[in-house]
């Protein structure tokens, strides 16, 4: 592995770090959501939390946000290519987790 490996990663790893990041990419690589829904399945995530989340990830260019005007105003959140490109870290998290994963629960569990 290359030496500079930690300090290229961190950027990546400073979003996926943060509390309901993994959830909420999650949701969103199930196709766009709207705020609502996102609440709905994060729960008990807070409005304030979720927002927060919402607008690093719009900034760091992981999300786009669309806002559809109307009565009622909504806003959907969907992920942007760079977003997407993402999934196979998950997908590498799943297949590890399912090869390793008990080891790790029944270590917690020992504790």
């Amino acid at each position: 592995m290359d030496r500079s490996c930690p300090g290229t990663v961190e950027p990546i790893l400073e979003i996926l770090d943060g509390k309901w990041m993994l959830l909420l990419l999650f949701e969103l690589f199930n196709g766009n959501r709207r705020f609502g829904e996102l609440r709905r399945k994060l729960q008990p995530i807070s409005p304030k939390t979720l927002t927060d989340r919402l607008r690093l990830l719009e900034e760091k260019g992981i999300v786009t946000r669309t806002l559809y005007p109307g009565i009622p105003l909504h806003v959907e959140y969907d992920l942007t290519e760079s977003g997407k490109a993402l999934q196979p870290i998950f997908e590498a998290m799943w297949t590890w987790t399912q090869e390793h994963g008990s080891y790790l629960r029944n270590k917690t569990i020992e504790k």
